[in-house]
């Protein structure tokens, strides 16, 4: 008899709360946003992180929740999707932080600086090591909310017109680079450019711009740099990791009910893993496919991987000794990064080291 009751109890819980989950959801009331993205739809690996966010944080909330995702220029440019959502222009955006290098430099820490993390230490800083908090911290400044939006791993050290073998071939040389790589590699006698990704091509077709770096192999040859500069350099060490960011203004992440917090939340994460996944997954067919096209695959030398090293450090040293807002974050990410490294060092380095050598034989 009892367990007869307890399961006719059951089933009257079930149904109540059956009844219960579409009358929570009736409850909350449709919401629409729109989404500024810095990068074009034709670089379907970084614009699909925001094709997959809009997709799961409709299906979350039941279609009540919408967010509508908007390519670079459409709403905004490229380079201005932050000011975009601290302005209130969009409620959310999609881009890389070390763009806004100009309005400050600890804005890098949030996606690549040089010689830094790769992209499962940058997660796990994120994640685990305080990095959320301190970023969070530092865009408050700014009316937002940062959240992981994907990562693109360890990039290539782009496309070149002429042959790079020292430091001195750096010289004069006018390269499309991003944040503070430009400034370390400014030190060298490099001309830095900041372009957003369409508009690198035309740059490098006429000539406006003598190198190129955006990516790895994928996206590299979607935008044709092969067709204009045949030399292609490794590593990008630079952005050993970058690591893109959905940005959500503060005032309207407050306003959302907690639900859809949650529903953004996991959405973002989702975004940021496929992305990693992507890349890994369609980059060496990519570099397969650009070696047949005749594409000239070079490692930088020694003295130019020396010579930027040694730039990189002075450069975040002086850095930190003048920005406070910097130095706050640089110190402790300094620390996670020499734990990271020692430990990588003995594991996953060490095994991936061997494996390569093995490969070869």
């Amino acid at each position: 008899m009892e367990r007869r009751s307890f399961i006719k109890k059951a089933a009257v819980g079930a149904a109540a709360g059956a009844v219960a989950a579409p009358a929570l959801a009736q409850s909350l009331p449709t919401i629409n946003w729109r989404l500024a993205s810095s990068f074009p739809k034709s670089l379907d690996t970084i614009f699909g992180a925001s094709d997959i966010l809009t997709k799961r944080v409709s299906q979350l909330t039941g279609g009540k929740f919408n967010i509508r995702s908007f390519a670079a220029g459409e709403i905004v440019p490229g380079l201005q999707v932050l000011d975009a959502v601290q302005a209130g222009t969009v409620e959310i955006g999609h881009s890389a932080s070390y763009y806004y290098f100009g309005k400050d430099a600890t804005f890098a820490f949030d996606c690549a600086v040089p010689f830094g993390l790769t992209s499962r230490q940058h997660t796990a800083w994120y994640q685990e090591g305080g990095g959320r908090e301190l970023t969070r911290n530092f865009f408050k400044g700014y009316g937002i909310v940062n959240f992981l939006g994907g990562n693109s791993g360890t990039q290539m050290g782009g496309w070149f017109r002429k042959e790079i073998k020292s430091v001195e071939d750096l010289k004069g040389t006018k390269m499309r680079v991003g944040g503070f790589a430009g400034k370390v590699l400014e030190r060298l006698g490099l001309v830095p450019q900041q372009l957003a990704g369409g508009d690198i091509y035309p740059a490098l077709e006429k000539g406006t711009i003598d190198a190129a770096e955006w990516v790895g192999p994928y996206d590299d040859e979607k935008l044709g740099f092969y067709k204009v500069a045949p030399y292609y350099y490794a590593p990008g060490w630079w952005e050993a990791g970058a690591s893109f960011s959905f940005y959500v203004g503060i005032k309207e992440w407050e306003k959302l009910p907690k639900e859809y917090q949650a529903a953004l939340e996991c959405a973002t994460y989702e975004a940021h893993v496929g992305m990693q996944a992507e890349y890994d997954a369609k980059n060496p067919a990519a570099l397969a496919r650009l070696m047949k096209n005749g594409v000239k695959l070079r490692t930088f030398s020694k003295d130019i991987m020396d010579g930027c090293y040694k730039a990189a450090q002075d450069v975040m040293n002086e850095e930190a000794a003048k920005n406070a807002k910097f130095k706050t974050i640089y110190e402790p990410w300094k620390r996670f990064r020499q734990d990271q490294n020692m430990w990588a060092s003995v594991s996953e380095a060490a095994m991936l080291d061997y494996m390569i050598k093995a490969g070869r034989k």
